[in-house]
């Protein structure tokens, strides 16, 4: 006889198939980790730490932006703000009540005689205060809490970063503890699920609340200084004054066509609206047209160019310093050309070198011993250099190459003496017309006349490097560089360093050291190949380094100091007709000037 089939055999079928299928792998199962502990104090996620606090206590007054140390601290962490409205009334009635203890114990103490309290007085004046501006809707309550969780590669790790969190809030007032027994609600409560499993919660008004918001626009407008653009993050306008600061150095990063030049033409411009008089290194003339509008100097410096600047030029010693001082610097510095100008110096030729300086000045009564209201009339040139050296055993190789600027084709423009002046309030050396290998010697010379110039007589100016990587090329431009952008504060002088190489620049030894001499960075327009290294270099976030990517034509970043916000660099019509480089703009503006002479 056949049986028939039990339905529970179905069932014992169906089974083992369901055994062997693969679970499907869902996005939690990559991004968990491969092991959670839960201990008394800390979390271990896999092979990391975690551990979670709150705050609990919190003064009497809370300042704007308390809470930015925190948030600006270099290590990984979770922050969790919950806020929960709480009922006017309800607050009203407990507020009441309040008042009403602290009156009584105010009477009390007056009917036995005490002194009065001042911390009872000042409870009953903030509680009167607060409930009026909660009658009149000025203020709302919230009971409010904050949660951090920590993480690091080991307890000790995160030992350290506890410390650093209480030095900072304590300093405040402010108090934190770490959720014991509760560090898995804790970490609940700081992930972004808006959960508040942990539940400590302070009552706060809305004054003191808004001081917690962790998205603290800066603002850098002042009462002095010129204005620089529009900060892009709450529209007010950037009024600094870069004397203000530590040290006035600037440093300016930017692709070419993103603004730079035209950012630094309406500083110019406006900072000699205010008196400061302003030097300009300009590689490519384009500050030729400003120079002749604001009735300043332009100097030409090429081989076939009227214009001379004589190497051995001296500054005249200011009261407070030693003549033997200012020519002993003088010869190390010309030292530093003759290295650039001859191809390099053996340590033999350097020291040869150094002796035939000293002679060449000698020859000409230029000694610590004579007066130095006469060395002007006496500087000697080039050629009286090639003349001592011709005298000098083992110098023949110096005399062979120093040759090509004394009577070669170089001769013109480097054994003359100096006919320039810088009188006026802005003076511009333009070197486009002179020979790219050239142009590294022409600029440190350049830099070396204005710098005897700036430490001869004490003003406030501005000096601009423009496509300052062509110095940076050679180790003694470098560090001449350097140097002024060390020395700038003390002879009130507020040195722009401008380039748009990047890279070049920062393979310098001195590239770094002169940023972090630069109290101010403006930061335009990158190209990706060299936006990682202004990212390492100036510490950038991730939305930074993508802002500088996709940045229009004038906007960036000015940091000042601590400071730093997103600017937008802004000129009115009359100021865009003076500092405009757009070849378009240019063509425009010369012919309704040849109209308007017509």
């Amino acid at each position: 006889m056949k049986l028939p089939a039990l339905p529970f055999l179905k069932k014992k079928r169906e089974i083992p198939e369901k055994i062997f299928e693969a679970p499907a792998i869902e996005a939690k199962d990559i991004i968990a980790p491969s092991s959670i502990a839960v201990s008394l104090d800390y979390l271990k996620l896999g092979k990391r730490f975690a551990k979670s606090f709150f705050i609990f206590s919190y003064p009497r007054y809370l300042s704007t932006g308390w809470f930015s140390p925190v948030i600006n601290l270099d290590t990984p962490m979770d922050i969790s703000i919950h806020i929960h409205p709480v009922e006017t009334g309800t607050i009203l009635k407990q507020l009441r009540k309040r008042v009403t203890e602290v009156q009584a114990e105010i009477a009390e103490r007056e009917e036995k005689g005490l002194i009065r309290d001042p911390a009872l007085e000042t409870a009953y004046r903030d509680l009167e205060d607060l409930r009026d501006r909660l009658m009149t809707a000025q203020e709302r309550v919230f009971k409010f809490g904050l949660y951090l969780t920590v993480y690091g590669r080991d307890l000790k790790e995160i030992k350290e970063v506890e410390i650093t969190l209480r030095s900072i809030l304590e300093a405040k007032l402010i108090y934190i503890k770490p959720a014991l027994y509760q560090q898995r609600e804790g970490f609940n409560s700081s992930s972004p699920y808006g959960l508040d499993q942990l539940m400590v919660h302070t009552l706060m008004n809305t004054g003191p609340l808004s001081s917690l918001f962790p998205f603290v626009s800066f603002d850098l407008s002042s009462n002095e200084g010129i204005l620089y653009g529009i900060n892009l993050h709450n529209n007010s306008l950037i009024l600094f004054d870069r004397f203000s600061l530590e040290n006035a150095g600037m440093v300016i990063f930017a692709k070419a066509g993103a603004g730079k030049s035209y950012a630094v033409k309406l500083e110019i411009l406006r900072s000699l609206m205010l008196g400061i008089e302003c030097l300009v290194i300009d590689p490519e003339n384009e500050y030729q047209f400003l120079s002749e509008a604001v009735g300043g100097s332009f100097f030409n410096i090429s081989l076939a160019s009227p214009n001379h600047i004589n190497p051995f030029d001296l500054p005249i010693p200011r009261p407070d310093e030693k003549p033997e001082d200012v020519l002993r610097s003088n010869i190390i510095n010309l030292v530093g050309l003759m290295r650039i100008m001859l191809g390099g110096l053996t340590p033999e030729e350097d020291a040869i070198m150094d002796r035939a300086l000293t002679e060449t000045y000698a020859l000409k009564d230029i000694t610590p011993e004579t007066d130095p209201l006469n060395w002007k009339e006496r500087i000697p040139l080039m050629s009286d250099l090639e003349a001592v050296l011709e005298r000098m055993e083992g110098a023949e190789s110096l005399v062979r190459r120093i040759r090509k600027f004394t009577k070669g084709t170089f001769a013109q423009f480097f054994n003359q003496p100096t006919n320039i002046s810088m009188e006026k309030p802005l003076v511009v050396f333009g070197i486009r017309d002179m020979e790219d290998g050239l142009r590294p010697i022409a600029m440190f010379i350049i830099m070396r006349y204005i710098w005897n110039e700036i430490k001869s007589e004490l003003k406030k100016r501005i000096l601009v490097v423009d496509e300052a990587w062509w110095l940076m090329q050679n180790e003694d431009g470098a560090s001449f560089l350097y140097g002024i952008a060390k020395r700038a504060r003390k002879y009130w002088l507020g040195l722009t360093t401008i380039t748009q190489d990047v890279n070049d620049f920062m393979k310098s030894a001195y590239g770094q050291p002169i940023i972090a001499n630069s109290s101010l960075q403006l930061l335009m327009k990158q190209s990706p190949a060299t936006i990682d290294v202004v990212q390492k270099t100036l510490n950038l976030t991730e939305e930074e380094k993508m802002m500088l990517l996709e940045a229009e034509v004038g906007e960036g970043l000015f940091f000042a100091g601590q400071k730093h916000v997103v600017i937008k660099v802004v000129a009115s019509y009359s100021e865009d007709q003076f500092i405009t480089t757009a070849p378009e703009e240019v063509s425009k503006i010369k012919k309704a000037k040849e109209e308007f002479a017509k």
